[in-house]
């Protein structure tokens, strides 16, 4: 699909570097731009706190929502340079429902882009993605840090296994692909049973992609003791890719964030762009 619209994740407390990310890739893409600013609230007190208490919280409160109030307006000031269409937006939820939250947002955003600041938030992280990715039916753009983030690339890894997700991911990133100059289709120990992909992995999405006008090689690698998720980083490296697409295997359950394993060391440790969708 065409990306003319992003979304961007930014805690109150976080520098302008995610922010200034998003800016670049909306500008890149002629896309607007919205921005959901955010600070976690505290719980209110419950139970026989001692007297005073609530008196406390109260403040926290107002002082979080003057700190938001003036980020936002930042942010507004930042956005206001440059040539691009932007709406900005602040939350301040309980921990428990950033990920409802950024859910919420993201499913009228094209994809949700989650920046390297936020990336390394250990504490916010889960919830960001939880959100963006299982509850929007939207694809998000993982940036790590040290990456260079392009929504243009020359080179693309799709990451394929005939599975419902990696699917998706194909056909949100079409539009990408078809750009590119190469797109390579990787495998790793394909399966090469009837019920998986057949005699000739990689074949079937090939031939689609091909329709499509996007120029397809097919990569078929070995593990060799391996991680998937080890092998698909180095090889990205080798073809020079510019971006990874991926499915985002796993779901959401009781708020927890629960993924499947080449999904999680993905997240955890890229060290390229990822497209991910489910």
């Amino acid at each position: 699909m065409r990306f003319k619209s992003l979304l961007s994740i930014v805690e109150v407390n976080q520098t302008d570097n995610d922010l200034k990310i998003a800016i670049d890739l909306c500008s890149e893409i002629n896309a607007q731009l919205s921005v959901m600013v955010f600070a976690v609230a505290s719980l209110p007190p419950i139970g026989d706190y001692p007297i005073g208490t609530a008196d406390v919280w109260v403040k926290e409160r107002q002082r979080d929502l003057a700190v938001l109030k003036g980020r936002v307006e930042d942010v507004e000031m930042l956005v206001r340079d440059v040539d691009i269409s932007a709406a900005i937006t602040d939350e301040y939820p309980e921990l428990a429902r950033i990920g409802h939250i950024v859910g919420r947002y993201a499913r009228y955003a094209d994809a949700t882009i989650i920046g390297p600041d936020l990336l390394t938030n250990e504490a916010l992280k889960a919830k960001v993605i939880d959100g963006a990715l299982f509850e929007s039916g939207r694809p998000i753009l993982l940036i790590p840090h040290g990456t260079k983030p392009t929504l243009r690339p020359k080179r693309v890894l799709l990451a394929w296994d005939s599975g419902v997700e990696c699917t998706r991911a194909a056909r949100e990133a079409l539009d990408i692909m078809a750009s590119a100059e190469e797109v390579h289709v990787t495998m790793v120990d394909p399966d090469t049973s009837s019920i998986a992909n057949g005699p000739e992995p990689g074949a079937d999405i090939a031939a689609y992609l091909s329709h499509h006008g996007i120029n397809v090689d097919v990569d078929r690698l070995p593990s060799g003791g391996q991680s998937i998720a080890d092998v698909l980083k180095q090889h990205a490296t080798d073809i020079s890719a510019d971006l990874i697409v991926m499915g985002g295997y796993g779901h959401s359950r009781t708020r927890e964030w629960i993924v499947g394993g080449v999904t999680r060391s993905i997240v955890d440790d890229s060290n390229l762009p990822v497209l991910m969708a489910r």
